[in-house]
């Protein structure tokens, strides 16, 4: 039995049985295989199965001069707006199917998303990952209820063994894809974020190689209300999709595999159907830095208490680089999709996103070995208000004139209008002293 053969022809099954009005949409000539109906089907399937995320106004929206409205997806029960698309996925599948089980690869939101869906709905569900999965992903994946396997090296060991289980088990094996029950899945999000918001100028979307979210919502809110701009936000690294739309056909960027920051956003275009849904329907796909998305996940943090990860807080980052300006006055939703960070990814990410936004910063300067000198140096720091967190002193290596001493201080600021301020209220006093370039 040929694998992938079989997937196909379970989800065209599936799709067969969604009741299709007689009516022709509008979506009809940009692609058969979704239509707004099945959108509309697909959040009256899964309304008791996922959350109906909230989209708040944020406080960030002062600082941008916008109206901004947030889509928490990060709040479903996996973290991810995977499960939109997952739980239709599977809810549609043959019941013959759902009594032999699925099976899935990687520590990916959508693998996640399967583990925990399949389990509530008592399909069968095995989850095969590569050794080098962090111990913490793994025993999440079987919290939820998944039968986990390590297997392999790398990722393309795990999927070889994958497909051999599948096909002696009877298994369907499911990857992400861009099929019309998983693109209509996820499209429910563009129908909540017009509901709940009034009156909307645009959505923002992460998009990159996985841009289903963006293709499926698309769909959807420009049934609705064509007027409404749909934008797609991916990284500078990694322009898959607009390269993709460029050639005309999906490509793949084979330096962007396996990039644990980026996770999904980072993958390569997975096909022709999102890819075209998206080509007609979205307005501008934007691309950002990976400083921008940086200090999009602090002022998340800081402003919404909201943990994301990089596919998360990229849509926001086109609104903190001033990649939007033409979004000014208006009322725009920013999906927030994923928040599945790790710990000590997060930590890294927070202190490289104070250091990108001036407030932690770094400088050298050399005082007199005597008693007291240190003193003033502190006495400085407090007038400035300036918060140590880190101060060292060097003797044995100083190259400048006996009897002196290397302080190598890091200090936290307020903002860069209070960085400055310090800077040149030490060099006022130690015309010497060297500041570290981030």
């Amino acid at each position: 039995m040929k694998i992938v053969s079989r997937n196909e022809e379970l989800l065209r099954d599936a799709l067969s049985r969604i009741p299709q009005p007689s009516s022709r949409t509008s979506l009809a000539s940009c692609n058969k295989l979704i239509r707004f109906e099945d959108i509309s089907a697909a959040a009256f399937k899964i309304q008791c199965g996922v959350q109906k995320t909230p989209c708040m106004y944020s406080r960030l929206s002062k600082q941008y001069g916008m109206d901004i409205y947030l889509k928490k997806e990060f709040l479903q029960y996996t973290g991810s707006v995977k499960e939109r698309g997952v739980l239709y996925l599977l809810m549609s599948l043959p019941q013959e199917q759902q009594r032999k089980g699925v099976i899935v690869t990687s520590d990916s939101n959508f693998s996640m998303a399967v583990a925990y869906h399949a389990s509530q709905l008592r399909i069968p569900v095995f989850v095969i990952m590569p050794t080098s999965t962090s111990p913490a992903r793994v025993k999440l994946c079987r919290e939820y209820g998944a039968m986990v396997i390590s297997y392999g090296s790398a990722a393309k060991d795990s999927q070889v063994h994958a497909r051999r289980l599948a096909q002696e088990n009877g298994y369907l094996y499911l990857e992400e894809e861009d099929s019309a029950l998983y693109l209509s899945g996820l499209g429910t999000v563009g129908l909540e974020v017009y509901e709940q918001v009034p009156k909307l100028d645009a959505v923002i979307f992460p998009a990159g190689g996985h841009c289903g979210l963006l293709a499926g919502s698309a769909a959807a809110i420009k049934h609705l209300n064509p007027h409404i701009s749909v934008i797609g936000v991916e990284s500078e690294s990694f322009p898959v999709l607009q390269q993709s739309l460029k050639a005309g056909h999906p490509t793949e960027d084979q330096a962007c595999n396996n990039h644990h920051f980026y996770g999904d956003v980072s993958g390569a275009c997975f096909g022709s159907n999102s890819l075209q849904l998206t080509g007609k329907l979205v307005d501008q796909v934007v691309a950002v830095r990976e400083e921008d998305i940086l200090i999009s996940m602090l002022r998340l943090l800081e402003y919404e208490r909201a943990t994301v990860d990089a596919e998360g807080a990229i849509g926001l980052a086109a609104v903190v680089a001033g990649k939007l300006p033409e979004l000014k006055g208006k009322r725009v939703a920013v999906v927030i999709c994923s928040g599945n960070l790790e710990l000590h990814l997060l930590q890294q990410c927070i202190a490289r996103a104070l250091t990108l936004d001036n407030r932690v910063c770094r400088f050298s300067l050399v005082v007199s070995d005597c008693p007291g000198d240190m003193s003033k140096l502190l006495e400085i720091l407090a007038r400035e208000e300036a918060r140590v967190l880190d101060i060292k002193q060097e003797r044995t290596f100083v190259t400048s004139e006996l009897f002196t001493v290397e302080v190598i201080c890091t200090v936290e600021t307020r903002d860069k209008i209070h960085t400055a301020q310090l800077r040149n209220a030490l060099l006022e006093r130690y015309p010497t002293t060297a500041w570290t370039e981030r």
